[in-house]
């Protein structure tokens, strides 16, 4: 609980990987209160040591923004790697039925959707739900070339493939990426992640040059809280699946450890390319296979 001449600790809810605890080093190096809220089955404990902490599942969201005004917070920044899950698994508390009653079913019919909804409900309750860039502007890169080696002319026409697939994907509010080799769509990211959907498509290349993953903000996506996010662990998923490199939005992707990214994919010869979706439409068959 703050004094009453205390800073509000921001809200921390936290799903799994590395990005919840860089947000929540980037609260201590600024001297900024924080508290916790840890996903079961996403967040660890164990890595929140000494924080002002509640663990609850997916469905118990009541519970949580109960406990979240006791601790005078605010703020709240939703960041982390989750799985979105059924309505029939998600067993809401009181508090969470009251919303899902309200907000209808509808919210459920996709990641948009049903983030939208939350930033609402959060907003109805009081708090202000933001983005984790608020806290890591560092996270995103501007347009260019990250890595020494560049895209060859057959994969700038797999980038402009997938940025054409991605953005059909998106419209509909399906996923964020694509694996396109030789103008072939290896594999669509849904539900299942960009990891499982690298581990998928290493089994599915052609011989010849290898694909590109395409990661992309999708149609007019919420930016304050569902981005899409890369890190080393995608650098090394796509250096087994044989790709030749790996194109994201300038400006909107999340990079995590992008020193770490570039150097592995540096010793690998695969390229980082942050782009201007617009500048790659229109160019999807040069270079494609037959």
């Amino acid at each position: 609980m703050t004094g009453p001449h205390a800073e509000p600790p921001v809200a921390i809810v936290a799903g799994g990987g590395a990005m919840p605890l860089q947000v929540a080093a980037a609260c201590r190096a600024t001297g900024r209160p924080y508290v916790a809220v840890l996903l079961e089955g996403f967040a660890k404990p164990a890595e929140w040591p000494g924080v002002p902490q509640i663990v609850i599942r997916l469905g118990a969201a009541g519970a949580a923004i109960d406990w979240l005004k006791r601790q005078g917070a605010r703020q709240i920044v939703l960041v982390g790697d989750i799985r979105r899950p059924s309505i029939l698994s998600l067993r809401p508390d009181a508090g969470a039925a009251r919303h899902i009653a309200r907000i209808g079913m509808k919210a459920f019919s996709g990641d948009d959707t049903l983030l939208s909804a939350i930033r609402q409900v959060l907003r109805e309750e009081g708090f202000d739900p933001v983005g984790p860039t608020r806290f890591l502007a560092e996270a995103q890169a501007p347009s260019g070339l990250l890595t020494r080696l560049g895209p060859s002319a057959m994969a700038l026409a797999d980038i402009a493939r997938g940025v054409a697939v991605v953005r059909a994907l998106g419209a509909v509010d399906v996923g964020q990426g694509a694996v396109v080799q030789q103008g072939l769509v290896l594999g669509v990211e849904a539900i299942e992640g960009t990891d499982a959907l690298l581990s998928r498509v290493g089994g599915l290349r052609r011989d010849g040059p290898g694909g590109v993953l395409v990661k992309l903000v999708k149609p007019g996506q919420d930016r304050e809280v569902d981005m899409p996010a890369l890190g080393p662990r995608t650098v090394e998923n796509a250096i087994a699946a044989g790709l030749s490199g790996i194109a994201f939005e300038a400006e909107g992707a999340l990079l995590l450890d992008r020193a770490g990214m570039v150097e592995r994919a540096d010793s690998a010869g695969l390229f980082l390319l942050a782009i201007h979706p617009d500048d790659h439409v229109g160019a999807a068959t040069a270079g494609a296979a037959i």
